[in-house]
């Protein structure tokens, strides 16, 4: 499992540097460049991205794809050494794994998703592929925290409504949401007990990209593949 941050890309102002999205304006070319560099840095030769909707569908997928999987929010795999991807830039990455059963999942979980079930929808089909809750373990990475995650009242009440746990007040004592909260608290009651979650805020601390904190701007990423079980001949 690997979370990148901004530094260290081929990319320009105010994509800089290490930019991995390819919808945001940014130089295809540059682009291309980095998302060859992590793929070499942590040795992969397949990386899956997705197209990123905010929705709650979930896509299992069994090889190398030529382009990002359409209008899809979590990839879900068997495959060993195949690279799954999420790009974020406030959103939570999430990244799961039964390395026992041999499944790996990354999912895009921003308040829309979150609020719709894409991690439930995750490990369901997770589970429908030989995981088991209990031994799923999750990482959920830096992302937009609740005491920065200024939304109106009614928004908030919603998300709560469909994600408990998530509703928060902001340090300027507004209504907030923190939705790796919320995402937690859905874990423990689909029975994963294994969960991580990096503290850090993508809205206050500046090696990451932020759309709230910057508006046009780049996409970090979170990756994670399966590796090959040794057997013994």
């Amino acid at each position: 499992m690997v979370f990148t941050t901004r530094a260290g890309g081929a990319s320009a102002s105010p994509y800089d540097s290490f930019n991995l999205g390819d919808h945001v304006g940014d130089d295809p070319a540059a682009v291309a460049k980095n998302r060859a560099r992590l793929a070499r840095a942590v040795g992969l030769k397949d990386v899956v991205y997705m197209e990123q909707l905010h929705t709650n569908t979930v896509t299992v997928v069994d090889g190398p794809q030529p382009v990002a999987v359409p209008a899809t929010d979590a990839l879900v795999t068997t495959r060993p050494r195949l690279g799954l991807a999420v790009l974020v830039a406030d959103c939570t990455p999430v990244l799961l794994a039964d390395a026992t059963a041999g499944v790996a999942a990354a999912a895009h979980a921003g308040r829309m998703g979150a609020r719709n079930g894409i991690v439930r929808k995750t490990v369901a089909t997770m589970v429908d592929l030989g995981a088991r809750p209990d031994r799923i373990q999750v990482l959920l990475g830096p992302a937009a925290a609740g005491r920065n995650y200024e939304v109106p009242a009614a928004m908030a009440a919603d998300v709560e409504a469909h994600l408990p746990g998530s509703r928060v007040k902001t340090t300027r004592g507004t209504d907030g949401i923190d939705v790796r909260a919320g995402l937690v608290r859905q874990l423990l009651e689909l029975g994963v007990t294994a969960i991580e979650a990096d503290p850090r805020c993508t809205i206050e601390d500046t090696d990451f990209f932020s759309h709230r904190r910057d508006g046009v701007t780049g996409r970090q990423a979170g990756l994670i593949w399966l590796e090959r079980l040794e057997t013994n001949g």
